[in-house]
This record gives C-alpha cells, structure tokens and sequence, in this order.
C-alpha cells in the first residue's frame, strides 16, 4: 500500500470518540464575529459600514491583494461595529461584528437539497465563482484557492490530488463529510477538473477510513478519471507534499509549489465548499468541525456558521470537562492551546477543538539532546530539527535559510519522537518566522 517514502511517525488516532457521528448543524448565534483575517496572505477590506443590514451571503469585505480571500456574511443581521479584538492565542486582528437577526439568505444562493450534477461554465467563470466565494483550503493551511488554480506561466496542472487522509489524531470531520456529502464532492472533483484542464484525479484516503474508501470508490467512475486511492496509515500524509509523493510518486523540490511536479491539491471539504458555490451560489459561510476529547460528553463534528463564538458550540457539545488541561485549536500536532475561548469565534481556520485532561497535558521535562538522530529520522521535509532549533535559538538566522528551514511544515513528528522530550518546534516556529520575514524584506528590496 502506498505511502510517501521520507520520515514519518505513527500516533495514536483516537479517532473512535467523534467517529461516525453525524454532522450536527450548530445554532445561530446571537451576535457574531467576523474577524479580516481567516486565509494566508492579505487580510480582507471592509466594505460594509457601521448601522449595515446584511444578508446571508453577502460580501462584507473584499480580497486585500492577490493572495487574499472575500470574505462574505454567515449571518442576516446589522452590523454594529468593526473594531480590533484578539483571536484565542493573543494575537490582535480586525472584526466585523453582526447582531444577528433572523437567518434571511440573498435570493440567489440555492438552498434546496437537490443536487445539480451538470456545470455549464468555463474554467474562468468556475475560478471567478471560486474567488468571489471566498474559498480557501480548509485542510489548515487556508491558502485562497482560486489563486491555487492559476499557474504561473509556463506551468500547467497534469492530476488533481484530492486530500481525503485526514491524518491528524482525534479529528474526524472529512471522514464524516465524505460519508454525508461524497457525491456533491465528486461533482466537485469533476468541476476543477475542468477549471485545471487536466484528465486526472486521485482521491488518497488513509486506510483507517474503509467505509469512505468504500463509499467514494463506488460514487467514483472510471470513465470519469476519478481514482480512489487507498493509502497505509502514516502521518503527516495529508501535507500537500507527503501526498503528492504517496499518490504518484513525485518529490516537490525545497521551496517550491506542488505545481512544479504537475500536481495541484486540494482538500475533500474545500471541494465540497467549490461544489456549493459553482452549483448553488454558497460562497463560504460555514465548514464542518470536529470537537472532541476522551471525557467531552458529546464529541461530535460540527457544521458552524463563521463567526459562531466557540463557547457556543463547546456548550453543544457538552460544555468543558472539569479535568480540562488544554483546549487545543486543531488537532494535538499541528494544533495549538488556546489562551482563552471567551469571544473566540469559529472561522475558516478551526478544524477542531480538542479537550485533552490535565494528564494529557503535561509536558514532561526536558532532558539534554543526546543526538540520536530520532527526529531527522522522523522529518518528513528531510531537515536535522535538532539542529534548526538550536540555530534558532542562537538568533543564526543565515544559517537557517542555508539549512531550508523554511522547508519545515510545522508536523510536530520531530517533537512527537524525541526521547528527550525536547521542545524542538516551539523553537523552530519563531525562527522560521523571522527567516520568513527576512525573505519577505530582501524580496520587497529587489523590486
């Protein structure tokens, strides 16, 4: 069976407390926030005022660049201020807050429940319904994706890679959205086949999911160039280029995109989202979320307007354990603890919201490296994390660049096999972050 072929570790799923639990769709809130910021790149510009009545679907604040994203309403209400807050982790950003009233939709978004199967428009008019829409990636990174499906000139896309893995531990929306909605994503596979002009598509699925192997395969057709692939079980295969190479086989080399091998990736519930905007006019207003934890009363995954604060639905889901240590925004590798959950809300980032016990989180204490080599064994990009940390903590930030570690993708395996318990990554992320802007300087220099 199929895998990528450097470093990798193999975690617990713990998936088995929100597995095959049907998507519960969440309730309205009663004020929601938007924050500016819900995609890499640019943040979004207001274009609604203060006093503003909006509808559900209406744009609230346009792309800020090229790699940026609309961004459009969850909710009917009036907007009753726009004003600077911080997310769950102390970082400020921008909000458009809306007194909700009522749920009233733009006429043009079709809200039936029957699917429309046949897509009559060209690949502009697809990537411009993708675009308007607001859609992003919704497997973590959030990079827009209408910009995904424009190569630069003198690339072109040969295969869709649809990322069904959903291997990080605990979470479970993809696997249930796959269950609940697989035809509207194969109709979604088939519209960016068309939007990308290529023939091929690959939906990779690790193998601890064989009901939606199963299911997909039979929803999939051949003559439709749509290929089920089931995948062995190893984490992080869901990162674009850990998939493209278990897939067909391709290493996208340091520092460049999936498109430099022909490849082109996108996530099942990103597809599911293209699907709603190009066939019913939906731009992006809600994604499902898996909230979860070995002692949440009722784990489960969660279909969430933007905006929804989380308390709300943690208070769905049961309310926080009393033997809550940490709740984690994601999943516990690439996941982070929040700070706080007051005023949070969900928004297209937030896979997951995952309540580990005290006695899950506790870090054991760290011990001196003893240079065993377990976590450049385990690096998927192929780095020495031992080594990138400690650069990183010596402020050698040339060395860094010399040493690809913007290469790393923020896994957590290096960390997860360490028998040292070494923090590795909390160095390597602020490193990273300071080559990163480095790079952003000296580009910005040059034009």
């Amino acid at each position: 069976m199929r895998t990528f072929k450097i470093g990798g570790v193999h975690p617990h799923d713990n998936k088995q407390f929100s597995a095959h639990q049907p998507i519960t769709v969440c309730p309205l809130p009663k004020q929601a926030i938007i924050p500016l910021v819900q995609h890499i790149g640019a943040p979004a510009q207001a274009v609604v005022a203060v006093g503003a009545k909006v509808k559900v679907g209406e744009l609230l604040a346009k792309a800020g660049g090229f790699v940026s994203a609309n961004i459009c309403s969850p909710v009917s209400g009036t907007v009753t201020k726009i004003d600077a807050t911080t997310d769950a982790w102390g970082a400020p950003m921008q909000a458009i807050f809306i007194d909700v009233e009522g749920d009233e939709w733009l006429p043009e978004i079709d809200r039936k429940p029957e699917i429309i199967r046949q897509c009559t428009l060209d690949p502009k008019a697809i990537i411009d319904k993708i675009a308007a829409a607001g859609i992003v990636g919704l497997g973590g990174a959030c990079f827009p994706t209408h910009v995904k499906l424009m190569p630069p000139p003198g690339k072109k896309a040969e295969v869709l890679i649809v990322n069904g893995v959903e291997c990080e531990p605990y979470l479970t929306c993809d696997h249930q959205l796959m269950l609940e909605h697989g035809e509207e994503i194969i109709i979604g596979i088939q519209i960016l086949k068309k939007a990308l002009g290529v023939n091929r598509a690959i939906i990779g699925i690790e193998n601890n999911k064989p009901d939606a192997i199963e299911h997909m395969t039979k929803l999939a057709n051949a003559s439709l160039g749509i290929e089920v692939m089931p995948l062995k079980l190893r984490y992080p295969q869901g990162g674009e280029k850990q998939l493209i190479d278990a897939c067909i086989g391709r290493q996208v080399p340091s520092g460049a995109l999936p498109i430099e091998v022909g490849a082109v990736v996108d996530n099942v519930a990103t597809i599911f989202a293209i699907y709603e905007a190009v066939q019913k006019n939906k731009p992006l207003i809600s994604r499902v979320m898996t909230v979860t934890g070995k002692n949440l009363a009722k784990p489960g995954n969660y279909s969430v307007r933007f905006g929804t604060p989380i308390e709300e639905v943690i208070a769905l889901a049961g309310g926080v354990p009393a033997d809550t240590g940490k709740i984690i925004g994601g999943g516990p590798m690439m996941g982070r603890a929040m700070d706080h959950i007051e005023g949070m809300p969900a928004n297209k980032r937030l896979s997951g919201l995952l309540f580990m016990t005290e006695a899950e989180s506790v870090r054991p204490e760290e011990e001196n490296c003893i240079r065993c080599g377990k976590c450049v064994q385990a690096c998927p990009m192929g780095l020495e994390p031992y080594l990138l940390s400690r650069m990183a903590e010596l402020e050698m930030y040339d060395e860094l660049e010399k040493h690809d570690i913007m290469d790393c993708i923020d896994c957590g395996c290096c960390v997860f096999t360490c028998p040292a318990h070494r923090r590795l990554l909390d160095g390597i992320r602020p490193g990273k972050a300071k080559v990163g802007a480095i790079l952003r300087e000296r580009a910005a220099a040059k034009k």
